[in-house]
């Protein structure tokens, strides 16, 4: 029987049997078709794989059949330790590994490729929690006039972009994938139809500040920006009814979105500006609805999380804040100005 071939940490080939490959592949296209995972997750979950898949032939297994507990709990710390000769990954990083492992092995029992699941019992690193960084509401101002300096469609396009992106709490690819016919600007009952992770639709209000943004930069700006297909030589069809375009007329990129915010941080002169993403918008979006007393699981609902669980992370407080909480609320936190014992 012929091996397929991937390759090792140092370049040399490793063997891995054509039923293992085969297992793999079935297993992508499951996710692609059925589940409708976004490019960029297939894209790693394939990376895990063929780490896997290395870690099995080097381990001499050649049928899912094959593969015991002990060999999962092997690729884990393989992962996390570097034993495998290759980069050790993150808790986060190695959670997705291992959640891609646990996937594809469920997927060949359900196939019938395997009679027990040999990852079932194995979790993933436990991650530490870290709370979300997000800006002022002050610092949000600075950054979106920040984005709106200079003359032409490109600064209108720039603060629709993260008006929006703030007024919603979309993902920077959720915004960037935006169609025309996705934005309902009715006066009063605004809204747009975001696609998350999986495909899957929530539709989210839009406020008036983004609004008033998202339809300058409509009348203004993007018809200008749509005849850069015609006056560059690109393809008119690339832009199709895509929101937010390039100077090129096509489809403005995740990378380009990312680089409109980073300039506009460092022109706001926001601390730290280096570490501002277009999650930061996310999560400052998330933390002003819960300060300003939105229920957590509407959050949630407006988020496209599955789990409340993911979104209470949000709820979280700082020890500067309960300290601020507890000086102002509690009646004998504090003593009167002036006030003696008597």
């Amino acid at each position: 029987m012929t091996e397929a071939t991937t390759t090792a940490p140092d370049g040399a080939p490793t063997d891995v049997a054509p039923a293992l490959r085969s297992a793999v592949e079935g297993y992508l296209a499951h996710l692609t078709v059925e589940r409708g995972l976004s490019t960029n997750t297939l894209a790693a979950y394939r990376r895990d794989l063929d780490r896997y898949l290395a870690h099995l032939a080097a381990a001499g297994r050649t049928r899912v059949a094959d593969v015991g507990e002990a060999d999962v709990e092997d690729f884990l710390t393989a992962v996390r330790t570097g034993a495998d000769g290759r980069a050790v990954l993150s808790a986060s990083s190695a959670k997705r590994a291992v959640v891609a492992v646990r996937g594809w092995h469920r997927f060949c029992v359900l196939e019938g490729m395997a009679d027990a699941d040999p990852a079932r019992a194995v979790r993933p690193p436990k991650q530490a929690q870290v709370l979300p960084k997000a800006i002022s509401t002050h610092d949000v101002e600075r950054l979106l006039d920040a984005a709106s300096l200079g003359d032409g469609p490109v600064p209108l396009r720039d603060r629709a972009l993260l008006e929006l992106v703030y007024s919603t709490g979309a993902r920077i690819s959720e915004a960037v994938g935006l169609d025309v016919d996705d934005l309902d600007l009715t006066p009063g009952r605004a809204a747009v139809r975001l696609f998350g992770k999986g495909r899957k639709e929530r539709v989210v209000p839009v406020g008036a500040y983004a609004v008033e943004a998202v339809e300058a930069y409509l009348v203004r700006a993007r018809p200008a920006l749509a005849t850069g297909t015609r006056t560059t030589g690109g393809d008119p069809r690339r832009s199709g009814s895509a929101v937010f375009l390039n100077t090129r007329g096509a489809r403005l990129s995740r990378q380009s979105a990312w680089a409109v915010l980073r300039t506009a941080a460092e022109r706001a002169g926001l601390p730290g500006a280096e570490h501002v993403s277009p999650h930061t918008l996310r999560h400052s979006f998330a933390t002003h609805l819960l300060a300003g007393g939105a229920d957590v699981r509407v959050v949630q609902e407006l988020l496209g999380h599955s789990s409340v669980t993911t979104t209470q992370i949000y709820t979280k407080v700082t020890p500067d804040t309960l300290r601020e909480v507890y000086a102002t609320s509690h009646p004998r936190a504090r003593r009167a100005t002036g006030a003696g014992r008597g």
